[in-house]
């Protein structure tokens, strides 16, 4: 922490010798409590449900003049009590570095960010933050950015490599599809009340071969094509996605996979009503030479496909798909608060083992948020999974019987610590 506050107070000096210039210190600290009864996965037999308290603590720093910005944010991710009483130190790495960019612009128009940042776009799907996550997700990556006229291009490479080595560049980390290299370009159009944006993006994964022994061997690639919209339709307003997958699965397997998305949003007075479907490709249980199993990678997946978090959140990768039929009604009670109730009904998108049913269940979602002062928001929610003999296939036959639920609570601090500006 006497880093950071030493950061803090650089800043400050060097600001008092710069024109034109804003400095921001913000918080975000969100401590959750969640009680899991079958999150996740199918809760098993003999079983005992889990509770516990997590909690981020975020500092963000903001420097911004006419054309260099920069931006650090550190946090502590820790659940309470992993840590020691009395402890010199946290043993459990709990804090870390969340972004460290610069951004300056050459012109009007064009702009070079450089360094560890989020990147995000449309619903989150393919690219996002995922904010729910205490961690959150970032890349370490160098953007090309240019805009005009309601037109943005954004045009991201990465190299990834997990030390200074002198010799070699094998890159072993794994999980979360953490990748070696990465190319990207995402192009928005906006209109008064439309969107329209492109997504091309290459993910290339270290290879290895195992003859005589294990060696690197390249990368393999995969790549994720698509597009998402947004448009007014009368009193409703209709958003969309569809994507492509292609490449490589891993090193040996083919990939061809497909998501598509369409859902329309209706708002009377105080009340919101949403209905949608969204189909991701899945592989036979049977298995097939090529991989058919879409995966939507690097976004906040937690928003989609109910919030228990059954399917695409570090799960559910090369398995039956989803397709995913979904009702959502949010009410506003009051100045300061909302309650929303989300109804999800999952089918498997590719051939079941056995011949089991493809319906794998419903999920119900109730989510009450409310503004309870200045800079503070509390939300809670419970879910309820009704699970299907098919969905015991997809969890690795645990029991679909049991009683799978979870309920949590959080609170979300944001104050603006300081503010300082010279002109």
């Amino acid at each position: 922490m006497k880093r950071i506050f030493t950061l803090v107070l650089l800043s400050l000096c060097l600001s008092s010798h710069l024109k034109a210039q804003e400095f921001t210190l913000d918080a975000d600290i969100r401590p959750r409590f969640e009680y899991r009864h079958g999150f996740g996965s199918l809760f098993p037999d003999e079983g005992n449900p889990a509770a516990f308290v997590t909690q981020r603590s975020r500092l963000n720093l903001r420097f911004k003049d006419e054309k260099l910005s920069l931006y650090l944010s550190f946090q502590d991710v820790s659940t309470w009590g992993d840590t020691q009483q009395l402890s010199s130190s946290d043993n459990n790495n709990s804090f870390s570095l969340f972004q460290a960019w610069i951004r300056y612009a050459f012109t009007e128009n064009w702009a070079l960010k450089l360094g560890r940042q989020t990147i995000s776009y449309d619903d989150q799907r393919i690219l996002g933050e995922v904010d729910w996550a205490m961690q959150g997700r970032f890349h370490d990556a160098a953007m090309i950015q240019y805009s005009k006229n309601k037109f943005k291009l954004d045009l991201a490479f990465a190299y990834n490599q997990e030390a200074q080595n002198s010799l070699g560049t094998d890159y072993t980390v794994t999980g979360a599809f953490s990748y070696k290299t990465m190319q990207m370009a995402h192009v928005t159009k906006t209109w008064d009340k439309a969107s329209f944006s492109f997504l091309f993006m290459n993910n290339g994964f270290q290879k290895y071969t195992s003859d005589p022994v294990p060696l690197t061997d390249g990368v393999y690639n995969r790549q994720t094509t698509g597009t998402y919209f947004t448009f007014p339709l009368s009193v409703f307003s209709i958003t969309g996605s569809a994507y492509l997958q292609t490449g490589k699965a891993n090193s040996s397997t083919d990939l061809s996979a497909y998501q598509y998305m369409v859902e329309a949003k209706y708002s009377l007075g105080k009340t919101t009503v949403i209905a949608g479907f969204e189909s991701l490709s899945g592989t036979d249980q049977d298995r097939e030479e090529k991989n058919k199993s879409f995966f939507p990678l690097y976004g906040t997946n937690h928003k989609f496909n109910g919030y228990m978090d059954y399917f695409y959140v570090g799960n559910h990768a090369n398995n039956v798909g989803l397709n995913d039929v979904y009702g959502k009604i949010t009410l506003t009670l009051g100045e300061k608060s909302t309650l929303g109730l989300n109804t999800h009904v999952f089918f498997a998108n590719a051939e079941m083992a056995s011949d089991l049913s493809q319906n794998l269940g419903t999920e119900l979602d109730l989510v009450f948020s409310k503004s309870i002062a200045k800079f503070i928001k509390m939300n809670v929610g419970y879910s309820q999974m009704f699970a299907t003999e098919s969905m015991s296939s997809v969890k690795g036959g645990i029991p679909s019987d049991n009683t799978n639920n979870w309920g949590w609570a959080q609170l979300i601090i944001n104050p603006r610590l300081l503010t300082h500006t010279l002109k």
